[in-house]
């Protein structure tokens, strides 16, 4: 029976082995997700990289692997930690172009792009990432201006740092990738503040008062361009105007001396009659004769028209028949008195005339 047993234990032993072997080998899978890359490592040196999926390797310690996320965003804070307040004044205190410091406070925000350059060179990745972020933007602070940096320059500073910050990281070959920088707070120390805060309010100050004087000329301008316009068209219209006008009286002057080199007794009648015309036309008119001795009768031909208007058509038949006489104006209560002195005076003379005959 002795031998039974030690072909029993044989047999288990082997099975044993067996099944560690199995264990062993099965100790080779790994899965790999597809936002991962698998770094497969033999005797601890860099062998291959891996694509998402059910990888296998040879077991430890020949080989093993690392496993490294790509789509995670890493942050790293440059001049403070976790809050503006909180902060490391040793990396936000820069000096400028114009000698000037000022106290700037930016974040990066980067991610992987080459597992074994991220693996084996670099000691610490989040510090690798900040000094070359703090070496890039005090490069690029150092050659600008202090007014460039705080208020109209800061995008530009921002794009500025994180083009040289890739390029000092692809330099060192660190397999990382600058996502975005951005700027959280740029001012100057505060020991000067207040005298900063006061320029930024005077130059505000000054951007407002450009923009209403601008608005003012908007609103001014116009207007007086088209008052000036309105004015040329007026002139314009005047000037044809009266030039029009010379040129027909010219004209008309220039056919009335033909008409009088023709026959100027006739022509000269004839203005004379025309001229009366004009004047007697507007005017009211008393016919004295001058050869008669008689009273003078005065018809105020005027007033009897205009009284004669007032009456209503629907009555003037019927009630200007029955008037009495003595409705009639008295003509002779209307003589004014400078008539009457000037028939008296009329009268003396033509009666100084006879005595003289």
């Amino acid at each position: 029976r002795p031998p039974m047993n030690l072909k029993v234990f044989g047999g288990g032993i082997g099975a044993l082995i067996v099944l560690v072997l199995v264990v062993w080998l099965a100790s080779g899978f790994y899965i790999v997700d597809a936002s991962q890359r698998g770094v497969v490592l033999t005797f601890g040196r860099y062998s291959q990289t891996t694509e998402p999926g059910l990888r296998w390797r040879l077991p430890y310690p020949i080989q093993a692997h690392e496993i490294v996320r790509l789509s995670d965003v890493r942050v790293v804070e440059v001049g403070y930690r976790g809050s503006d307040k909180n902060r490391v004044l040793k990396e936000a205190l820069m000096l400028t172009d114009d000698e000037n410091i000022i106290n700037i406070q930016f974040a990066v925000q980067w991610f992987l792009k080459d597992p074994q350059e991220y693996l084996f060179n670099n000691r610490n990745p989040d510090d690798s990432v900040l000094q070359a972020a703090e070496t890039a933007m005090r490069e690029v602070i150092g050659k600008s201006k202090m007014d460039f940096a705080l208020y109209e320059g800061r995008e530009q500073v921002a794009a500025q740092a994180s083009k040289l910050m890739q390029e000092i990281l692809d330099r060192y070959g660190t397999g990382i990738i600058v996502s975005k920088l951005t700027l959280q707070n740029v001012q100057p120390p505060e020991q000067v503040q207040a005298a900063f805060d006061d320029a930024v309010k005077a130059g505000q100050d000054r951007d407002r008062q450009i923009n209403e004087g601008q608005a003012y000329a908007n609103d001014v301008i116009p207007r007086a361009r088209g008052n000036a316009a309105r004015l040329m068209e007026e002139s314009n219209g005047y000037k044809s105007r009266v030039v029009a006008n010379a040129e027909g009286d010219a004209s008309r002057f220039r056919q009335i001396l033909v008409e009088y080199n023709k026959a100027p007794e006739v022509t000269r009648q004839r203005m004379y009659l025309d001229t009366m015309q004009q004047i007697l036309s507007s005017t009211s008119k008393i016919l004295l004769d001058t050869k008669g001795s008689g009273n003078l009768l005065y018809l105020p031909l005027d007033k009897l028209m205009q009284a004669a208007a007032a009456v209503p058509a629907a009555t003037a038949s019927g009630e200007s028949a029955a008037m009495p006489l003595r409705q009639m104006p008295n003509l002779s209560a209307e003589v004014p008195p400078q008539l009457d002195s000037t028939t008296r005076s009329r009268d003396a003379l033509r009666s100084r005339e006879r005595g003289e005959r």
